[in-house]
């Protein structure tokens, strides 16, 4: 066990729709249930030496890793190895876990035996969550009966990351391709291939794509290429970050920012042109998972290869550190 507590990995994590609660999911296959409300206004009367530790940590049946996470109003989704799961909050928040309200098992068309829910995007209006996958194929289910609806086929490679915005889905993986999707049709209606652009490429790390995100005219998107912003339509780079990172495995927008981490000392919020407006120093040697929301509380949670969770209230400096052990 303490090999675990040294190497724990924490991949991704979920609010709970309330706020209340922060959830993470580690290579372990465990969940944590960490109590915002103690965490963030603690009673100091009643304050006790493992506030700061999860409430409650849930192991999942298999023990298989927890790739990925996502919230609806009634159900934490779960991505590990060839399946997804649906797990009622009232569950989840008490410390005896039942059994999953549902499962969906992921049916690879391919050769492949293991398939890792690598990312999880729900589509709330929809009631749609779509699955990016180690098989290279984006899976979309209809969580009203768990059928599949779509499949989205044209990587070439196991798919790191998914994200969705007005009816377009964006989908990026170890191939180097960053793929836009009409989620009406399901096919593919533009493409990059950041590694070909020299002002982004970065050969010794590699072609991967880490993480791409949708703004409302903007594609956030790095991996072994530098973090870049493209404009949407015309799919041009229009800033190249300079960042010290050796890889980028989160990117996503917030207030006229692009707030991404990786392989590096810090997590960054940079603006449109490049400026750098916050270096967040991390726990983790790399990141993999940074959330953030603004109610009920403003809170950014970072994590990632450590047993050490993140947590910052004015998305300026770090507040707290949780631990996931």
């Amino acid at each position: 066990m303490l090999d675990k507590i040294i190497y724990n990995t924490v991949l991704c994590q979920t609010f709970s729709p309330c706020g209340k609660y922060l959830i993470a999911g580690n290579i372990y296959g465990q969940i944590a249930v960490f109590d915002l409300d103690c965490i963030l206004h603690p009673v100091i009367e009643l304050l006790t030496p493992d506030y700061n530790r999860p409430k409650h940590l849930h192991l999942l049946g298999n023990g298989a890793q927890i790739c990925s996470l996502a919230s609806t109003e009634n159900f934490l989704i779960v991505g590990t190895v060839n399946e997804i799961s649906g797990w009622d909050w009232k569950s989840i928040v008490h410390s005896k876990l039942s059994k999953p309200a549902w499962v969906i098992k992921i049916t690879s068309q391919s050769s492949f035996e293991q398939t890792d829910v690598n990312s999880l995007w729900y589509a709330e209006e929809e009631n749609k969550i779509y699955a990016a996958c180690g098989d290279n194929k984006v899976y979309v289910y209809h969580l009203e009966d768990g059928k599949l609806v779509n499949t989205f086929d044209g990587h070439k490679d196991y798919i790191h990351s998914i994200h969705g915005r007005a009816q377009q889905v964006i989908s990026a993986g170890e191939d180097g391709l960053v793929m836009l999707w009409d989620t009406r049709t399901g096919k593919s209606h533009n493409k990059l291939e950041p590694h070909t652009n020299a002002k982004v490429a970065r050969p010794d790390i590699g072609k991967w794509i880490g993480s791409a995100s949708l703004g409302d005219d903007w594609i956030v998107c790095g991996g072994g290429p530098r973090l870049s912003l493209w404009h949407l339509r015309s799919l041009d780079a229009v800033t190249v970050f300079d960042i010290p990172d050796h890889g980028i495995h989160v990117s996503f927008f917030h207030d006229d920012c692009v707030v991404a981490g990786g392989a590096a000392k810090y997590l960054y919020q940079l603006s449109y042109s490049g400026e750098v407006k916050v270096e967040l120093p991390v726990s983790a040697t790399t990141v993999y998972s940074a959330i953030l929301r603004t109610s009920p509380n403003n809170l950014l949670a970072i994590a990632g290869s450590s047993p050490e969770i993140d947590i910052c209230t004015s998305f300026n400096y770090r507040d707290q550190v949780l631990h996931f052990r």
